[in-house]
């Protein structure tokens, strides 16, 4: 498990935490009320979970995920799904979607999946009903080269292109097709200059330049998108490039003739880049010092009302660096939905607002694949480390304050105890208590998904309970004895000190410190079904 010593530095009041190695780690009255959704990259399951990781609703589908899944506000449950498809292997393939009720019931399904296309990695539920669907279609060899790309750079004989469509959902399994865009319609390249889309790249940050690879190879899958999110104020898109280590926002304001040209819509500009961020080297702009995106996933914009609303979240993977980070950052715009350009330094801004990395070593906070970050409401941040399965809270001092492993696994569900392998998950994301999907709701907490779990003091954990035991510490710091003051009984009191090893333990209110070193410890108070924990300074 990532972290595992940080949870002592960082410990806060009102803690639950123990030796369990999957499902819940740790709990605390500060992580946010809420309940996670999340679908195992090798299960059929979809689980929405509390903060004990107790199942709150469960979706199963006969796929694999393939691979985002969204919890609307009517109570469906949007899914990717994976099928078989051997002409297009790279992964995150799905191909097919499918839309249940509450009760697990399907409603409607759509494949997308050819020889020579497929849906892959995100959908994206539009508030009109509609879904933004992420996908690939096929370029040929002599299609590429005549779009100029340089020949040596194609591997496979063929080329991928990224597109987004609009999917209207039509009975049990169709739709119509509203809205299309395609990145093909938007390449510059000043290899050929008898092939189309000549020009010079550092004049059009508007257009991807086509043999700009980033150190990659010219595999057919030269771009592998792995997001789609959506901005319904300004009506924009935003997508990840993971190997080129960029996003990208467009215009979904356009008709689908308008997006496959450089002019119309909203902001005037087709479907061109309205903004691009994390590598402007891929348009002349820098070099390899100027790169801030390492194989990202998840961005998007921090809802209205949230703290830093309106700017970017993402997880920076940190491919080519070996650590993960989170990032937010606030685009550069002279308006809201346009965006500022630097002839001399490109698409600001030069570094990010917040970023996150682990405090103590930057290499235990890693997930070379997957992943995502999200701002919750009360201005803490869920993170998931995907290639783990492993989700954490951070309150707004960065302490970590939740913490959870997912059981469910290509091996299938683990036992309490065991060692989490195989259990990569795509994304998390946690709702609010009061999110519409839940009116009306039975949302009693079931089983855990793990096998034989024991999350007692977790269940039993609130403010109310804590706020019963009114405990205190006197004197802290201190040089000797400190006493708890508290009216209720005391079972046992354990004591730890930072680097998590118990040295010492009394079931009495009077815990000598004397024959300790000083700096700081933390005390395990245990009163019937109550957990709590205070921190203690001995000085010298």
């Amino acid at each position: 498990m990532k972290n595992l010593l940080i949870l002592i530095f960082q410990f806060i009041p009102f803690l639950f935490f123990c030796q369990n190695t999957i499902g819940t780690i740790t709990n605390s009255n500060s992580a946010y009320s809420g309940y996670t959704l999340f679908a195992p990259n090798k299960s059929n399951e979809t689980y929405l979970i509390d903060n004990c990781g107790q199942i709150i609703n469960l979706w199963s589908s006969v796929y694999f995920p393939g691979n985002s899944v969204y919890l609307l506000e009517n109570g469906n449950l949007l899914r990717a799904g994976k099928i078989d498809n051997s002409n297009i292997t790279f992964g995150g393939v799905g191909g097919h979607i499918q839309l249940f009720d509450w009760d697990n019931n399907l409603i409607w399904e759509y494949t997308y999946s050819s020889n020579l296309a497929s849906q892959h990695h995100d959908i994206y539920p539009l508030p009109n009903g509609n879904i933004l669907m992420l996908s690939v279609t096929t370029i040929s060899q002599t299609a590429a080269l005549q779009l100029g790309r340089n020949p040596d750079l194609i591997l496979d004989g063929k080329l991928y292109n990224e597109q987004i469509l609009e999917l209207e959902p039509v009975g049990n399994n169709e739709a119509n097709i509203i809205w299309e865009w395609n990145i093909k319609d938007h390449l510059i390249q000043d290899y050929n200059s008898s092939k189309s889309n000549y020009g010079v790249v550092v004049d059009h940050p508007e257009l991807l330049d086509f043999n700009w690879l980033n150190n990659n190879n010219g595999n057919a899958n030269w771009l592998h998108f792995n997001s789609i999110q959506y901005n319904s104020t300004l009506d924009q898109i935003v997508m990840s490039s993971r190997l080129l280590s960029e996003i990208y926002i467009i215009d979904h304001s356009t008709t689908t003739s308008e997006a496959a040209s450089h002019s119309g819509g909203t902001y005037g500009k087709g479907g061109d880049i309205l903004y691009r961020w994390g590598n402007p080297e891929s348009y002349d702009m820098g070099d390899i010092t100027s790169r801030t995106l390492f194989s990202q996933h998840y961005p998007h914009w921090i809802p209205d009302g949230l703290v830093d609303a309106g700017k970017i979240i993402l997880f920076n993977n940190g491919n080519s660096r070996r650590y993960s980070s989170v990032n937010i950052f606030s685009p550069s715009t002279l308006s809201p939905g346009v965006y500022d350009y630097d002839l001399a330094s490109g698409f600001g801004p030069v570094t990010s607002d917040w970023t996150y990395t682990d405090p103590i070593n930057r290499e235990n906070f890693f997930s070379s694949i997957l992943s995502s970050a999200q701002r919750l409401p009360n201005g803490n941040t869920l993170i998931c480390d995907g290639d783990s399965g492993y989700f954490f809270e951070l309150d707004p001092s960065e302490n970590i304050i939740w913490e959870y492993i997912n059981p469910d696994t290509a091996n299938g569900i683990l036992n309490q105890g065991d060692t989490p392998s195989a259990n990569l998950v795509f994304r998390a994301h946690k709702y609010s208590l009061d999110y519409p999907a839940f009116n009306g709701r039975d949302v009693t907490p079931g089983n855990p998904i793990e096998s034989n779990p024991d999350l007692t003091s977790c269940t039993n954990l609130s403010l109310a309970d804590f706020d019963q035991l009114n405990v205190s510490l006197y004197p802290n710091p201190t040089n000797a004895k400190i006493k708890i003051n508290s009216n209720h009984t005391i079972d046992k009191v354990e004591v730890y000190n930072v680097l998590g090893r118990k040295v010492d333990e009394t079931n009495t209110k009077t815990i000598d410190f004397s024959e300790h070193s000083s700096g700081i410890y933390f005390l395990k108070i245990y009163s019937n079904t109550y957990i709590i924990s205070k921190k203690v300074i001995k000085s010298l």
